[in-house]
């Protein structure tokens, strides 16, 4: 079987637990340490999904793999590997797929309430459910905060 390609941006977001639960499926997965000069793949078909992590970085700060790994997420979507984008992941997702990605204006801290709309995301990732609690913590970098342009 195909393993699931988990990006790393930063050391410090590794895959943590989304690792232990691939792991508890029997799910083989590979790891892709961007932050270590990983080249990003060429074609998604290698793998069965595609788990990007978070990183104190922004889409918009131009990183070398930052269209790169862009072109990937759009020849996935594509093909119909499925993607999973956790912080700075979800941002790179959103602007591969033409979504505008921006600094918002409050950060973002504390338990909030997740509506899962998609009833398959709901079976297949949410074990059944259609809303839970989760914890976020999206602060804006300090760069952020007075930049000009989005972050």
């Amino acid at each position: 079987m195909r393993p699931i390609a988990i990006f790393r941006f930063s050391p410090t977001e590794g895959p943590g637990y989304f690792s232990d639960w691939l792991d508890a499926q029997g799910l083989a997965w590979q790891l892709v340490a961007l932050d270590e000069g990983a080249a990003v793949p060429a074609d998604p078909r290698a793998f069965a999904g595609i788990g990007m992590m978070g990183g104190p970085m922004s889409v918009n700060d131009g990183l070398a793999w930052t269209e790169p790994i862009c072109a990937l997420l759009r020849a996935a979507v594509a093909v119909e590997v499925p993607v999973l984008g956790h912080c700075l992941g979800g941002q790179l997702l959103a602007q591969a797929l033409g979504a505008p990605v921006t600094r918002a204006a409050v950060a973002e801290i504390g338990w909030l309430g997740v509506d899962v709309s998609d009833v398959p995301a709901q079976r297949d990732w949410f074990g059944g459910r259609s809303a839970f609690t989760t914890f976020q913590w999206h602060t804006m970098p300090s760069r952020c905060r007075t930049a000009p342009r989005p972050c």
